[in-house]
């Protein structure tokens, strides 16, 4: 059996079904909790931010970065999202991102979709914001610093989570898997500390009220909804750039020698490639194009329902 080398989460075989059921109980509490506590919540400005900050995750973990060793690494994002628009409704950001990506492009497997977003979504999302608003009050310096370093550390979580599903799941020996896992996934949080960090200079540099819960400018214009969105395409634009090698996941399955229990699925954009392309580049970015605004559109559309629901019950 074949397993593309550009998948970015864990696949159907990896996990038991008594791993990836509970994985699904937990994760269903969490974004029940993220759902109720958004409704009460959610300002007017996170409505277009949420469909911003989707478009541009998924965007960007269309671009491998390479690391030592024949490795790559991708942005989880999670950080990022809940330090922009709060830990609930970057939880549901990222939840929207890994779900489209797992049901349009057989990144990540169905039965075990509840891991991926536990692990990469919900958390990274508390690590993150935990951390970083633990410095609210301090300098523009000390928080990107903090937040570089919670970009990192919610990597190392999910890394650590990976590894102890995969070691109740008899996949792999606790202390061989768990050494693997955070030892690749240290590099490959750097990168994540150094894109997390990018970003929030870019924002600190043209908004930064958007990252100030309590301005009231923030609601205001448009034009930076357009910009990102914009952004965000440019991102996509640069996806057949991307490394080939293996993430960390798929390198440690192929060197603990379990990569064969992987299973593949068929999706209607499988391996981010749209059939009416036959060039492979133009395939990847069309995919991605319509995989970022389909997120985008998709965490509107739930952010204003969840809006709608707030000001009903006021």
């Amino acid at each position: 059996m074949h397993y593309s080398p550009v998948a970015l989460h864990i696949p159907d075989g990896f996990l038991s079904l008594a791993v990836s059921l509970i994985c699904w109980a937990i994760t269903a509490i969490v974004l029940a909790m993220a759902v109720s506590r958004t409704n009460k919540s959610l300002g007017e400005k996170q409505v277009p931010l949420m469909g911003i900050m989707a478009a541009f995750i998924f965007a960007a973990q269309m671009l491998n970065f390479p690391v030592a060793g024949g490795t790559s690494g991708h942005l989880l994002g999670g950080a990022l999202a809940a330090i922009v628009l709060g830990p609930w409704a970057g939880m549901l950001v990222m939840t929207a991102v890994i779900a489209v990506q797992a049901l349009l492009f057989q990144d990540g497997g169905l039965l075990v979709m509840g891991a991926n977003i536990l692990n990469m979504g919900l958390f990274t999302a508390m690590i993150g914001y935990g951390l970083y608003r633990g410095v609210s009050k301090a300098s523009r310096t000390t928080k990107l610093a903090v937040a570089g370093f919670a970009a990192w550390l919610s990597v190392m979580g999910g890394a650590l989570a990976t590894a102890l599903q995969l070691w109740l799941s008899g996949t792999s020996n606790l202390q061989t898997v768990t050494i693997a896992m955070l030892g690749v996934h240290a590099l490959i949080g750097i990168g994540e500390a150094l894109i997390t960090v990018a970003a929030l200079t870019f924002i600190l540099q043209t908004r930064p009220d958007l990252l100030d819960e309590t301005s009231a400018s923030a609601q205001g214009g448009r034009g930076w909804v357009v910009a990102g969105v914009v952004i965000s395409l440019a991102v996509v634009l640069l996806s057949p750039l991307a490394s080939i090698h293996p993430d960390g996941l798929n390198r440690v399955a192929e060197d603990l020698g379990f990569i064969h229990t992987a299973q593949s699925g068929a999706g209607p954009l499988a391996g981010y490639s749209v059939p009416f392309f036959a060039d492979a580049s133009l395939s990847k970015i069309a995919a991605g194009a319509i995989g970022a605004l389909v997120v985008l559109g998709l965490s509107i559309l739930t952010g204003r329902s969840l809006q709608k629901k707030s000001q009903m019950s006021k």
